[in-house]
């Protein structure tokens, strides 16, 4: 296994892992805010929400059939600089607050 994959595979365990619990407050896009700047990922609320909603779109329309295709579009939509280990973050929240019924997703890639 080489670094990149084991950093992938830990990223994703660590994005599965969060996609289990569920959001506190009342508003998901706040809590979507919140969960995305513990990871250190900032950008504006707005513009992150509809992010994780149209990722969330696409992997139940079968537009992205895996995690590592999915973080793969998040990626080139967060900011220059964003790694993929935060975009793995990202889709992890995302399925945490607006898609959990897409965790099988994540669940597939961290096997």
């Amino acid at each position: 296994m080489t670094t990149t994959t084991r950093v992938f595979a830990a990223a994703l365990a660590g994005a599965a892992a969060l996609a289990l619990a569920a959001p506190a407050g009342a508003d998901p896009d706040i809590d979507f805010a919140n969960e995305l700047h513990s990871f250190g990922i900032y950008g504006p609320r707005d513009y992150n929400a509809w992010l994780g909603k149209i990722a969330c779109k696409r992997m139940a329309r079968g537009v992205d059939t895996t995690a590592y295709a999915a973080a793969n579009f998040i990626e080139k939509n967060l900011p220059q600089g964003s790694t993929s280990a935060q975009a793995l973050q990202f889709l992890g929240a995302a399925v945490n607050t607006y898609c959990p019924d897409q965790i099988g997703v994540l669940q597939n890639a961290a096997q």
